[in-house]
């Protein structure tokens, strides 16, 4: 069993019930929170296993599953990232807009 969970979750079955401290926004697969980064690293040593072959059928259909969980975890963080770069930068092309306005209007620009 132990084997089965290592290859699923990453983890060991002592390690597979812990958690990560600070990663609340994370996405929880396999029933552990995840950052960015700690999913990636997964993914790509789930990739290197795969790559480096000589595992059952059965254990790399787990490995291309689990691959398939991280990498979504990875998307959504970056689709998140994307998100808050965009929203931040509108705010600021607002502000920016503002600004502009009641310069206009002060300098006696016809116009303004």
């Amino acid at each position: 069993m132990a084997r089965t969970d290592e290859v699923t979750t990453g983890k060991t079955s002592g390690e597979a019930g812990r958690g990560t401290s600070g990663e609340a926004a994370g996405e929880a697969v396999g029933g552990t929170t995840l950052g960015y980064e700690q999913a990636r690293d997964e993914l790509i040593e789930v990739v290197r296993r795969l790559e480096a072959g000589g595992t059952s059928l059965e254990d790399s259909l787990a490995l291309w599953e689990r691959g398939e969980e991280l990498a979504k975890v990875c998307r959504r963080w970056l689709e998140g990232a994307r998100a808050r770069l965009d929203a931040s930068l509108a705010h600021e092309a607002e502000e920016a807009e503002a600004d502009s306005r009641a310069a206009g209007r002060g300098t006696g620009e016809p116009g303004a």
